[in-house]
């Protein structure tokens, strides 16, 4: 007689593996960790089924962290063997953990067709503005003139903006949150898991040692309302204390405004759209800069086939046309040479 076997809820700390976290004390990849290890139990997958992979830097430490199956790779790369686990198995749900250096630098280019074909990824890109591994070197998202050991003049370079990277290789699911707003965090973590095709997280994370306060305004409960602007799908532009401040277009171009003052009213702002099918709105979020405040939330959320779906209908359709084939076949098929 077959007994039926009681399954036991996950907690977080089924997720949480026997390994020392060996990241600098106070360190904002702590927080991504925790928030992660908080989702995980209440997504409704065993835990066999996920897996973590990286890459080189700080934050690709994080598989060691997680009590899943895992892989630290090699740099920048992250990606392409996540897609590669991703196509062999598609239930799986697999996470990508990267950094700003690991992903736009050396990885840029796994990165944005990721993105183009929306493979199954949940892809967090833990951004500090720095290489903190190496010890204070700039990063592709290092502000303009940004003085580092490698740059002690400051940096002549533009910075990359990840989001609108993102937007322009046509990925599906775009947002950004901060490592200092828990919530916020968990929340949009949650969107990303439950998103079908590649899911892209910006996390501004703060690097204590080599970049520290580079996102205080956003942190920081005397600022961080005037400094951040909440995307809530279907919802006007509005922030700063009370909501006061809101974003109105004056053609082209974004303002600041105060609603109640010289006749503005909320009818004049602008409204977030993430599911519109021109991408247009979110790219021009992705653009904002200082004195504008800094977008935070879902940018982009739209439905498009997973390429995991589209690659196994397409083996299938091989194989009702031409049966399954065997690796015998295979090597002796088209064109042979016989070397002495």
């Amino acid at each position: 007689m077959n007994q039926m076997t009681e399954i036991k809820p996950l907690t977080r700390k089924d997720f949480e593996s026997d390994q020392d976290v060996r990241w600098c004390p106070g360190c904002g990849d702590y927080a991504v960790l925790a928030q992660v290890q908080k989702l995980l139990p209440t997504l409704g997958i065993p835990r066999e089924q996920f897996a973590f992979i990286s890459g080189i830097g700080c934050s690709s430490r994080f598989p060691y962290y997680m009590e899943t199956y895992g892989m630290h790779s090699i740099h920048g790369r992250a990606p392409a063997i996540a897609s590669g686990l991703k196509l062999a198995r598609p239930e799986l749900s697999v996470w990508v953990v990267s950094g700003d250096g690991d992903s736009l630098a050396i990885g840029g280019n796994h990165f944005i067709h990721a993105m183009r074909r929306n493979i199954g990824l949940k892809i967090i890109l833990l951004n500090n503005r720095i290489y903190g591994l190496t010890k204070g070197q700039y990063s592709p998202t290092s502000e303009f003139g940004k003085k580092t050991k490698t740059t002690p003049l400051g940096s002549i370079d533009r910075p990359f903006s990840p989001i609108s990277v993102a937007l322009g290789a046509g990925a599906t699911f775009v947002a950004r949150t901060v490592d200092s707003d828990h919530p916020h965090l968990l929340d949009t973590l949650r969107r990303a898991a439950e998103h079908r095709g590649t899911a892209f997280v910006e996390v501004l994370q703060n690097c204590i040692v080599f970049n520290d306060g580079a996102y205080d305004a956003l942190a920081n409960k005397e600022t961080r309302d005037d400094a951040r602007l909440l995307l809530e799908h279907g919802k006007p532009m509005r922030f700063g204390k009370d909501g006061s401040k809101g974003i109105r277009m004056r053609g082209f171009e974004p303002e600041v405004v105060t609603v109640g003052e010289g006749g503005v009213t909320e009818a004049d702002l602008s409204v977030h759209d993430e599911s519109a099918a021109n991408g247009g709105l979110a790219f021009f979020l992705s653009q904002f800069a200082a004195p504008l405040p800094v977008p935070l939330g879902v940018f982009r959320a739209v439905e498009a086939p997973a390429y995991e779906t589209l690659s196994t209908q397409l083996a299938a359709d091989a194989r009702a046309q031409r049966g399954s084939g065997t690796l015998e076949k295979l090597f002796n098929s088209g064109d042979t040479w016989t070397i002495d």
